[in-house]
């Protein structure tokens, strides 16, 4: 194809003919939308329709003259092929929080020049970032109104799924309890009404869930919250009478989803408004009426909902099991099919993988797009195998499966690396140096109250010896059946705050790795959830915390290299597969019991 009249050079340039009738000079389109979600409806996937990039993360700039994208190590691969002919440039950053982009708009628009951007899907601190930056510059910051829709004729419309209730045992707390949770810590802010846009916390809230986002159990809504009662806006048509009445018990009123901005100008002096400057939009900021009060702070349900009960852990642990024993159906027909010598893909993986988990009791979901990346395309931590682009499975090397499930009872996230024909002494190294990296921190012991970013280098320090790193975070936050990538705690090179607390119930990955481009990749993944320690003897801490892995499967012996690891950590793998094997071993018969015992032997 002629790259001159490519889809996307063509949309670019009709981009560029709307910003000169506007008076922009560039045009600033993140990866968000209203609910400032991670995982975005077609309708807010802009940056994706005008570059070409799928990547779920990056910044797209567009200048008069110059295009670029974006984005981290993560991606750079994938970026490098997909922006090819685009006309548009990869800017490599080494951080998803770095604000390159502010840098390279600075450099490219002259003083008294305008940006333009949709304040509709910019967080309000990242707005508040931006302009301090432009105006320090001479430059212009113009909000208003979306020029997308001048030059998207087919843009997707908003979904429209039915949304649903989680009942119980699922749902242990009521909606009402959560509710009075939150009004709490209202008071404590002494707000009289709360403002929340992300969807997790809506979902988490309500006790409702939705399929509006793809692999996210949640559905587009905004909620504001006053002392007694509540407005819910979703879409008209997504919530029946029967939960439309179970929602009005408990002072949840429906409106349209277009109205929430109306309801935020409406208020007056009388009142006092709490909101998250981090999770919610500009553009509904500056609705809010002139008379009333803001109180910035985060989300009380963030706080609330990363911190799972009793209850939920019990069910996280069966869905946990549950996927685990998909996992041992799935690999023993893999290692079966490969010695038959059967025609074996990447797309094979993810439908046999994702068909095993869908046999199981809970099962509702994937959580995210399969990552089935064998030699070269383990190497890219976000790929993804399309029917036009895969790999065959075939000779030897090291096969990445990076997969996950929503269950009514959990959200499970997990990566395994296995052998495929003869591997390497290379691969044995590496494989054992990111396996020591994921011991090093399951067995952390660590204060009550240490914030997440602490531990992002226990992870690390077995790799550091080597010389070796990886540039994503070492782990993120897991939701209750909710999203798979969850606040406010982050092991990771993020700046850390006070949020970031590690408390009693949250569950985080812990996911290291070793990236060679062209070569190979390898990543070990479990989920943990902190739980209470054993405080010793002359302890100057009150109160100690340690890892309980959840993820349930065994992590391959044959990769690794014998000789690095100590006996501790010998100790450790062998006492988890025992673990596995007692808890997997009465959900699997057959031939998946019987490669469940074989990978489970101690070394």
């Amino acid at each position: 194809m002629d790259t001159r009249t490519s889809p996307i050079r063509m949309r670019l340039t009709q981009l560029r003919e709307e910003m000169v009738r506007r008076g922009i000079d560039a045009l600033l389109v993140p990866s968000s939308d209203p609910h400032l979600s991670e995982y975005l409806p077609e309708r807010w996937q802009g940056r994706v329709w005008l570059s070409g990039f799928t990547g779920s993360m990056a910044t797209l700039v567009v200048g008069s003259q110059r295009a670029a994208l974006f984005a981290d190590s993560r991606y750079w691969v994938q970026a490098e092929s997909q922006l090819q002919g685009t006309g548009i440039e990869l800017v490599r950053i080494h951080s998803a929080a770095t604000p390159a982009h502010l840098d390279w708009l600075v450099e490219q628009v002259p003083r008294g020049g305008t940006v333009a951007v949709d304040g509709q899907v910019l967080g309000l601190a990242a707005a508040q970032t931006l302009k301090a930056r432009l105006d320090a510059a001479g430059i212009v910051l113009r909000t208003a109104p979306d020029v997308l829709d001048a030059i998207w004729p087919d843009r997707p419309a908003l979904p429209a799924q039915p949304v649903y209730a989680h009942q119980a045992p699922h749902a242990p707390r009521p909606r009402a309890a959560k509710l009075a949770l939150v009004r709490e810590a209202m008071a404590r802010h002494g707000a009289t009404h709360h403002f929340i846009s992300t969807v997790d916390d809506i979902a988490w809230l309500t006790n409702l869930r939705g399929s509006d986002v793809e692999y996210n159990p949640v559905f587009l809504a905004h909620l504001l919250l006053d002392a007694t009662g509540a407005g819910l806006f979703a879409g008209d048509a997504k919530i029946d009478d029967a939960l439309r009445a179970e929602l009005a018990a408990d002072g949840i009123q429906l409106a349209p989803y277009g109205e929430a901005a109306s309801a935020l100008a409406a208020l007056g002096a009388d009142d006092v408004l709490l909101l998250d400057p981090k999770r919610v939009t500009l553009g509904f900021r500056e609705r809010i009426g002139s008379g009333c009060r803001v109180v910035e702070a985060i989300n009380p349900s963030t706080l609330l909902k990363s911190r799972k009960t009793e209850a939920e852990a019990g069910f996280i642990r069966e869905a946990m099991a549950e996927d685990g024993a998909a996992m041992c159906e799935f690999y023993a027909w893999f290692e079966a099919a490969l010695a038959r010598g059967e025609h074996l893909t990447e797309l094979t993986v993810d439908e046999r993988l994702s068909a095993a988990r869908q046999r199981r009791e809970g099962f509702v979901g994937l959580s995210f797009s399969t990552i089935a990346g064998f030699n070269a395309n383990g190497a890219m931590p976000h790929y993804r195998a399309m029917p036009d682009a895969f790999a065959v499975i075939e000779g030897d090397g090291l096969l990445l499966i990076d997969s996950g499930a929503q269950y009514l009872g959990g959200t499970t996230d997990i990566t395994r690396v296995w052998p495929i024909g003869q591997i390497s002494a290379a691969m044995k190294r590496d494989y054992t140096l990111v396996l020591k990296g994921t011991m090093a921190l399951s067995r952390t012991r660590f204060p009550r109250g240490t914030l997440s970013p602490m531990l992002d280098a226990i992870a690390r320090a077995p790799l550091w010896e080597q010389g070796l790193d990886f540039g994503h975070g070492t782990g993120h936050g897991v939701g209750y059946f909710l999203n798979v990538h969850e606040g406010p705690q982050s092991i990771s090179r993020s700046v850390p705050d006070a949020h970031m607390a590690m408390e009693p119930g949250m569950i985080t990955s812990i996911e290291p790795g070793v990236y060679r481009p062209g070569q190979w990749g390898v990543r070990i993944e479990n989920l943990v959830m902190n739980v209470p320690a054993a405080t010793p003897e002359g302890s100057t801490f009150s109160e100690m915390l340690e890892f309980e892995t959840l993820t349930l499967c065994p992590i391959d012996t044959r990769c690794i290299e014998r000789s690095l690891l100590r006996a501790d950590e010998i100790a450790w793998l062998n006492a988890y597969h025992t673990t596995v094997r007692e808890r997997l071993a009465p959900r699997v018969q057959g031939d998946a019991l019987a490669w469940l015992l074989q990978r489970c032997q101690p070394i």
